[in-house]
């Protein structure tokens, strides 16, 4: 394993913080896989799946069986986890500006159009090169403002170039749901049975920049700007979300961390037996089918369904208990699929986003991501 360092204190005066990577085969290899956890730094369930996926990554490389070079980013958001709000972390949005660190990513594509223009030949494998190139370069150019964007532009300084993206968050209350762009629906569809995600959700632009969709939607749109030369799809990205934030316990980190060797061994970046994929418990369903549940009022919410159970439309899936007059409303589900996410508090205000359905057929347009 070799580890390096990333500071990130030009625009923060006085602060000390740096991302720690650490790297594993041989530098250069391809297959090159990324994979970084917490980037929402209270989101812990991805930080400790990266700390079993170090031990077997550090056993598999004196084994010789590391064949690609595989980048892992353990804890990828320093100042997330430096905030503290009445003693509570606070690691999804920078308190600074409120912006969510998983939003904002530099949208490249005009400018790395530009610089590719009359430049790409009949070899697909050379325009992957070329416009690696030209992301980098595009990328490089980009100035940050804040510390927030020091720290995203070195995150996707080390991802930008990799075949394979692996963004590991979590939820509320959830089970194991991942995110991806419609054309790599089949390249993850191995990886979600691995893991045994209950909702596979894919959308060609989800809204605001995230993370994954600046590494993945550059290589489709610039396929579709320039049909006349082959653009292979060099960069397949996927945000996998383990469960919820208390799910975090050995067992659980060092099955998800098996899941994930079991996927670069199918990819190979890792050497040895393909593992067996067993009979996946989704399938992928549009990105824009899956509908939140609001809060139909102000009260105690007390969840009817848990996360994971299949819903009807209008099925009841919490009550909401006036607590000065008992009065109880309900709370239904907007479509038929499966409850995979809900909010971990139990007093809500009317209008809140208690919980998550995935359904199969596409309802909404536009930003499709929550806060």
């Amino acid at each position: 394993m070799r580890t390096e360092q990333i500071a990130l204190s030009p625009l923060a005066p006085g602060a000390d913080l740096s991302l720690t990577v650490q790297r594993f085969g041989p530098e250069g290899a391809r297959p090159r896989v990324y994979i970084q956890a917490s980037l929402h730094a209270d989101e812990i369930p991805g930080m400790i799946a990266a700390h079993h996926l170090r031990e077997r990554l550090t056993a598999l490389e004196a084994e010789g069986r590391i064949k690609g070079e595989i980048i892992l980013v353990p804890s990828a958001n320093p100042i997330g986890l430096a905030q503290r709000v009445l003693g509570d972390p606070i690691g999804r949005f920078h308190l600074a500006d409120g912006v969510n660190f998983n939003r904002g990513y530099p949208y490249l594509v005009p400018k790395v159009a530009e610089r590719i223009e009359g430049k790409l030949t009949k070899d697909g494998e050379a325009n992957v090169r070329l416009i690696r190139e030209a992301l980098r370069a595009e990328l490089d150019a980009w100035e940050p403002s804040n510390p927030a964007d020091v720290m995203k532009k070195a995150l996707l300084g080390l991802a930008q170039e990799a075949d394979t993206v692996l963004d590991m968050h979590c939820d509320s209350e959830a089970v194991v749901h991942l995110y991806t762009h419609t054309r790599s629906a089949e390249e993850f569809a191995p990886l979600s049975a691995l893991i045994g995600s209950h909702a596979y959700l894919i959308a060609d632009v989800s809204g605001d920049e995230p993370f994954d969709e600046a590494c993945s939607r550059p290589w489709a749109e610039l396929a579709d700007r320039f049909p006349d030369h082959p653009i292979p799809f060099g960069c397949h990205s996927t945000t996998l979300e383990f469960r919820g934030e208390r799910d975090v316990d050995h067992e659980t980190a060092r099955a998800d961390a098996a899941a994930l060797i079991d996927y670069m061994i199918l990819r190979g970046a890792v050497g040895g037996e393909a593992p067996r994929v067993p009979e996946a418990l989704c399938r992928a369903t549009p990105l824009a089918a899956s509908e939140p549940v609001q809060a139909p009022a102000y009260g105690i919410l007390v969840f009817k369904v848990e996360v994971g159970e299949k819903v009807k439309e209008g099925e009841a899936i919490a009550e909401v208990i006036d607590p000065l007059t008992g009065t109880v409303v309900l709370a239904k589900a907007p479509s038929d699929g499966v409850m995979f996410a809900r909010v971990a508090v139990r007093f809500v205000t009317k209008g809140m986003r208690i919980a998550k359905v995935a359904g199969t057929t596409a309802k909404r347009t536009g930003k499709l991501l929550g806060a």
